[in-house]
């Protein structure tokens, strides 16, 4: 599925590091018109990775003023490389910018809220929290906050200032950990639970979700898309409909190396969240980085499907293409 998609110049008019390893860039399109946005929605910037344009998505981080966009990087040292391209900006320079798009927005009719980030995935959630204390104040909102350490907290003053004791933190290196199951126990029918972070968070909430009888639709997710259970590195795929035998840089998506070898491949969301992306696996020497939230944990365990856009193998996989040869 492919979109025709808009561009637009925007400056870095100032930077801020919210902590060691996320800083904040607050952008004006050139036109001086900042599209306004809703809670839970992402910019797309083209940032140039190795000499080559590639496109990355962050969050937008409230408040929305309609004159400025907002949005936090962390800085990945071992990551794909849009991170550290995101760091080396300097007020002033200039990058190409979408328009919002929201594939996270908040539903205004839930009985309560709970939210949960995880690291960085506290960006979309910061907007939520404005949102509903301004449009539904007279609703339940509890928000769940876990990073490495303490000063890898980003937001969480500001967000202390609106939640009070309504926002719970929780540090890893000093062994705190959030129980899911008896936190979504103490929520009231109808209720609804948004979260951002790592996939492994993202699973075990699902996983406490489902076990607690609640419906998935009042579950909303999004995912970092670059979280892996290993650390990124480059592996070979073999293509064997097509005859292909290509390598996977480690700074490069499976779905970009196979689009850029020729086999058509629809996508759409690149966080491993819609599915569309799901190619079949023949076969696999090493081990399979499941990094979406689309497949089933049996799925995952079967190592028969991936998502594409995100998962990724150490060694070498085969994969089946959709394409087949026409016949008269």
């Amino acid at each position: 599925m492919k979109h025709v998609q808009l561009w637009q110049q925007a400056s870095v008019v100032a930077t801020e590091d919210v902590t060691p390893t996320v800083r904040a860039f607050l952008l004006k399109p050139a036109d001086g018109m900042a599209t306004r946005w809703d809670a839970g929605a992402h910019l797309q910037v083209q940032v140039r990775v190795n000499g080559s344009l590639q496109t990355r998505h962050y969050s937008l981080v409230g408040p929305c003023d309609g004159v400025h966009w907002r949005i936090a990087v962390k800085r990945m040292d071992d990551g794909r490389g849009g991170s550290l391209a995101m760091w080396a900006l300097q007020q002033g320079d200039s990058l190409a910018v979408s328009g919002p798009h929201n594939h996270f927005a908040l539903d205004t009719s839930a009985s309560a809220y709970l939210l949960v980030a995880g690291g960085i995935g506290i960006t979309p959630l910061v907007s939520m929290v404005l949102q509903i204390k301004k449009q539904l104040p007279h609703k339940s909102l509890r928000m769940l906050y876990g990073a490495r350490t303490a000063e890898e907290l980003a937001f969480a003053d500001h967000m202390r200032t609106r939640l009070a004791d309504d926002l719970q933190t929780f540090i890893a290196s000093e062994g705190q950990q959030m129980d899911f199951a008896a936190e979504i126990a103490a929520l009231p029918p109808k209720a609804q639970l948004y979260t951002c972070g790592p996939v492994p968070m993202l699973e075990a909430i699902r996983t406490a979700w489902l076990a607690a009888g609640r419906r998935l639709s009042d579950l909303r997710f999004e995912t970092f898309g670059s979280s892996g259970s290993q650390p990124a590195q480059a592996f070979r795929v073999q293509i064997p409909r097509h005859q292909l035998d290509i390598m996977v840089p480690a700074d490069t998506t499976l779905l970009d190396a196979l689009q850029a070898a020729g086999i058509d491949t629809i996508a759409d969301c690149r966080r491993g969240e819609c599915g569309l992306c799901v190619m079949d696996v023949l076969g696999v020497q090493g081990d399979m980085d499941h990094r979406d939230i689309f497949l089933s944990a049996h799925e995952k365990k079967q190592n028969t499907r991936m998502c594409v856009c995100v998962s990724r193998v150490v060694g070498t996989l085969t994969l089946d293409s959709a394409w087949r040869e026409e016949t008269a």
